[in-house]
Formats: structure tokens, C-alpha cells, sequence
């Protein structure tokens, strides 16, 4: 498997992949680990958002308290080929509609990612928080290369 340069790597993390994010567990536990919908731009921060799962008050807290997250992003066809980012947590704040709706458009129709946005936010008791990440460290690999 041939590493992917650092233009490729952030290339294949703009483009829409379904993310795997993995954050510390409390002491004496495994990490815990989520799909996820993502942005990124080339030489830019990761963000993302959480939603209204029944886990995500203590995942949130478990991302504030590490500082830092893990991002896997992988290609779902052959040949293989994936990227790894190590991030730090930069901020996190309640999104707006916009915030959201760049990142649901990566992955829906329009029609669906509006739905989408305006039930997650629409619901008073909803928790949706917004983190922005910079990437510290990458691992990544590209069967395709070689």
C-alpha cells in the first residue's frame, strides 16, 4: 500500500466519505466510535456536528474532555484506499442552520438536507453542538498506487 502525499490525503478527506470518529473512553473503557457527516477543505479545520442520539450529552463531554479525536475515512469501492486524521478540538458551539446544511448537503438531496437541518434544530431540547477540529497528524494509504 503506497502513503498518499499530502495533497492527495486531504483531497480524498474533502471528498464525501461517511467518517468513523473515535474519542477517548472513560478511564477503563474502550474508545468510543461513531459514523459521522463531515466537512473539510484542503488545508483547512474538520468540522462536524452531533445529534440528538440518546449517548450524545456524555459523547460530547467525552470530546470536550480528550481535547482531541480521531477521524477515519475510507473508500467504499475497490481498491481500498483510507485516511486517518488526528485532531485537536479547536471549538464547539451550537450550529446555525447554514453550519448544518453545508454538511447535510454533502450527503442528501436538497430537499432531504433541509428536512433534515430543520428537525434537528427545530426541537428546543435538541443538543446539536458543532465542533471544530485542526488536524494534527495523518496515516493514510492508497492501494491504487501502487
Amino acid at each position: 500500500m503506497a502513503k498518499m502525499s499530502k495533497q492527495q490525503r486531504e483531497e480524498f478527506l474533502a471528498d464525501t466519505h461517511v467518517g468513523v470518529l473515535s474519542v477517548a473512553g472513560e478511564p477503563g473503557s474502550a474508545p468510543t466510535s461513531v459514523p459521522t457527516f463531515y466537512a473539510y477543505e484542503p488545508g483547512g479545520e474538520l468540522t462536524m456536528f452531533t445529534g440528538t442520539q440518546r449517548r450524545t450529552p456524555k459523547r460530547i463531554d467525552r470530546i470536550k474532555a480528550a481535547g482531541v479525536v480521531t477521524l477515519v475515512v475510507q473508500r467504499e469501492q475497490m481498491p481500498p484506499a483510507y485516511v486517518t486524521v488526528e485532531a485537536e478540538l479547536v471549538s464547539t458551539t451550537k450550529p446555525t442552520h447554514e453550519q448544518m446544511l453545508t454538511i447535510a448537503r454533502r450527503y442528501m438531496p436538497e430537499e432531504h438536507a433541509q428536512g433534515y437541518v430543520q428537525t434537528e434544530l427545530g426541537d428546543p431540547e435538541n443538543l446539536v453542538t458543532l465542533f471544530t477540529f485542526r488536524p494534527t497528524r495523518w496515516l493514510s494509504s492508497d492501494t491504487s498506487t501502487d
